[in-house]
């Protein structure tokens, strides 16, 4: 009998770890298990005790039935500086965040905060290296298995930029190829990241989408002394008197790897086609977390007010949860 005991026992501590190394798997197709209404608008990311969310200027802290636990809206330690987060990552016991100065469109003082993830205040900052090319951080994700940290870019979303936390510098980028445009969040799992992208029209009822690319083995490149040209947008040059562009010498981004990138989910199963923003995986059970609003009309990623013509009041915010089929 205790032969047969210990035999179960095994059997269901060898069931239970393979159940929890399939959870940091990504699945190929989900289905919508149910949608939770939150207070944040930007940001979704989960451990294996709580459910984090960010809102444009607040953190907010869940335990894994939903409820809200714990607050903070003060998180910035220089709000004339900085007073957006993004999508937003746990790993360790700390919240990792980008954050920035928002104005319709543009991103300016871009910087890794993290966060205490107990008492949801701030720790850290990890420097940002304008050089790299990166003009906004809409997402942040942590590389658990290379000990890396990325952020996506909603204005240029051509390029996610990666740097290393055990140094705190920059390590290289990854150029994504086709592009997925206006990125709102990524997430890392499986050696893969998934970028949402706020790629459909709201207006029309087009959806948004998810799409996914493997990591690879992010070799360095860094900063190097060169020369490029200058930007008066991200999207354009800078001309001197003569109508030339403008060049300048110093550090520039020292080079970048290719990321292929291919479609993962269109998100047609949303309530109605608005916003999309974070995107999480939980480390428990492999669900796929993904944020959403609707409700408002946005420009260049600022809200205009409600839809009243459809009856709505206020923006509403949710979270889908899907499970793997």
């Amino acid at each position: 009998m205790k032969a047969y005991t210990k035999f179960i026992a095994t059997a269901l501590l060898s069931s239970l770890c393979v159940s929890i190394a399939n959870a940091g798997l990504i699945g190929e197709k989900y289905r919508l298990k149910k949608i939770v209404p939150v207070e944040g608008r930007q940001g979704i990311a989960v451990d294996s005790t709580h459910y984090y969310v960010s809102d444009t200027k607040a953190l907010y802290k869940y335990d894994k039935n939903w409820n809200l636990i714990a607050v903070n809206k003060q998180p910035f330690q220089h709000p004339e500086i900085a007073n957006h987060f993004g999508d937003i990552d746990v790993w360790n016991g700390e919240i990792y965040c980008g954050i920035e100065k928002f104005e319709y469109g543009r991103g300016f003082n871009i910087a890794v905060s993290i966060y205490d993830a107990n008492t949801l205040e701030w720790k850290r900052d990890l420097p940002w290296s304008p050089e790299s090319g990166q003009v906004e951080v809409s997402g942040i994700a942590v590389d658990r298995d290379k000990n890396m940290v990325w952020m996506s870019d909603w204005v240029d979303s051509r390029y996610a930029y990666c740097y290393d936390l055990e140094t705190g510098r920059y390590h290289t980028k990854m150029q994504c190829a086709p592009t997925p445009y206006w990125c709102q969040g990524i997430t890392i799992a499986d050696g893969k990241i998934i970028f949402s992208a706020d790629d459909g029209e709201a207006s029309y009822g087009i959806a948004d989408n998810l799409y996914v690319a493997d990591l690879g083995d992010v070799p360095y490149t860094g900063l190097m002394e060169g020369e490029e040209v200058v930007k008066e947008t991200p999207f354009s040059v800078k001309l001197d008197s003569n109508g030339k562009p403008e060049m300048r010498r110093g550090k520039i981004a020292g080079g970048a790897q290719l990321g292929r990138v291919s479609h993962f989910r269109e998100m047609s199963d949303f309530k109605r086609a608005g916003e999309i923003e974070g995107v999480a995986i939980d480390p428990v059970n492999g669900d796929l977390l993904v944020l959403n609003n609707r409700g408002t009309k946005i420009v260049l990623g600022m809200s205009q007010g409600p839809l009243t013509d459809e009856g709505y009041t206020k923006e509403i915010h949710e979270v889908y949860i899907y499970e793997k089929e």
